[in-house]
């Protein structure tokens, strides 16, 4: 039954694809976008989105204001001349908008705020408070948030205060009786529907525009968030904002990786290409840490540190680790063989009782302490290129799923000397 509908479905989804595709529709939407970013060069990317907001606003007046000066040409050119001429004003008005930005990034919006008072209150002069007019001063109380941007309160209050008293002035100073042009009732009721949806269609517009804002800064935050911190610390603190993060696990798995001879390399490279490298490097081993389920905890220059079983407790912390330090020596072998360059290696791997915890208010990142760490440092120090060394503790346990190769015994600072063993393969 589902394949026969995706059967079905697929011509009606392919015509869509084709008029998406059309390149009339590209072009219209190349030219929209011209006219949107009129005026706006130069500026910041989010003062250029407001600017943009202002000038489609703008072209929306012009083209309804026209409409309604068509109209009212039409129905009774000697009646309706007044308000005719005032809707002509008014697009002058909006044209000028995308020029005044070159002044500063607030004249336009101040354009159409002067323009748009002045109409309003000499529609309702002439066709009385009961044509609606008047209800479109309270887009004065939720686009000037858009259009001066939060930081503009001293602008956006006196903005808000003004439509409120003009609203109030047309409701008693213009009732019907003393409307300078006594249009039909067919004519006013035509006007306060379009003032209402007018008026509504606005103050939607900026309310939905807010809160995409914030959610986009929401999600932004969140983003970034969980690009610095374990998922789960990220809704930890979500939670308890103020709460110490610290915890203490019985048994995780670190990983410290370090390529070896990076100082002299970097040199021959030059910094735009060891950044290069760098970056393409600690991409893929990323990407690997996703994939094997362990958490990256750092980078310091060239080294690479990762854990496993922390902050979410699992079984097979070393099993996952064991095969992320195998994975990444095989990626730096291949990015060496693909850039001819003398790239290789070494690896230390440690399991044990660790803690961790966020340090810091600013800049402040996950780390991890402890035994396990310690040694795992170490070990890394004491490998060879090429290749992994682990613990006596990671050897038995993973002996089931590896190969291993005694280093021999060598001094360990803290622990004196140990019998340590290079993971050879699966």
């Amino acid at each position: 039954m589902i394949n026969a509908l995706k059967r079905a479905l697929a011509p009606i989804a392919a015509g869509i694809a084709t008029i998406g595709d059309l390149p009339q529709l590209r072009s219209l939407g190349g030219v929209i976008g011209r006219l949107a970013e009129a005026g706006t060069a130069g500026y910041p990317p989010e003062v250029k989105r407001r600017l943009m907001i202002l000038n489609l606003i703008s072209y929306l007046i012009v083209v309804s204001t026209l409409v309604y000066a068509i109209q009212h040409t039409v129905l009774d050119y000697a009646t309706y001349r007044p308000i005719i001429w005032i809707n002509l004003g008014l697009v002058v008005a909006a044209l000028a908008v995308p020029f005044a930005h070159r002044i500063n990034e607030v004249a336009g919006a101040l354009i159409i705020v002067a323009a748009e008072w002045a109409a309003l209150i000499a529609f309702s002069m002439y066709l009385g408070h009961h044509s609606g007019v008047h209800l479109q001063y309270f887009v004065g109380a939720a686009a000037p948030f858009v259009v001066f941007g939060l930081k503009r309160l001293w602008l956006i209050v006196p903005v808000i205060l003004s439509g409120l008293a003009l609203h109030l002035a047309s409701w008693f100073w213009f009732p019907e009786s003393a409307a300078l042009i006594p249009a039909d009732k067919e004519v006013i009721d035509s006007i306060y529907v379009q003032a209402a949806i007018t008026t509504v269609g606005l103050i939607a517009a900026s309310v939905f525009y807010a809160f995409r804002l914030a959610e986009q800064a929401k999600a932004e935050t969140d983003n970034l968030l969980r690009n610095i911190l374990p998922d789960a610390i990220v809704e930890r603190l979500k939670a308890k904002p103020d709460a110490i993060i610290a915890d203490q696990f019985t048994d995780a798995s670190v990983l410290f990786a370090d390529i070896s001879g990076f100082v002299a390399l970097a040199r021959s490279l030059g910094s735009a290409k060891t950044v290069a490298l760098l970056n393409d490097i600690v991409t893929e081993f990323d990407d690997l840490a996703k994939a094997h389920g362990v958490e990256k905890i750092k980078t310091i220059g060239d080294a690479y540190m990762v854990a496993s079983g922390i902050p979410e407790p699992c079984d097979d912390h070393l099993l996952r680790l064991a095969r992320m330090g195998v994975a990444m020596l095989s990626t730096v072998e291949r990015i060496a063989a693909e850039r001819d360059l003398p790239l290789s290696m070494r690896v230390g791997l440690a399991s044990g009782p660790v803690m961790a915890g966020v340090i810091g208010k600013q800049k402040f990142s996950y780390d991890v302490w402890g035994d396990a760490v310690n040694l795992a440092a170490r070990l890394e120090n004491l490998s060879q290129p090429g290749r992994i060394l682990v613990c006596p503790r990671c050897k038995k346990l993973l002996e089931s799923a590896f190969r291993f190769e005694s280093r021999g015994e060598v001094e360990i600072k803290g622990l004196g000397p140990r019998e340590v063993f290079f993971l050879v393969s699966r």
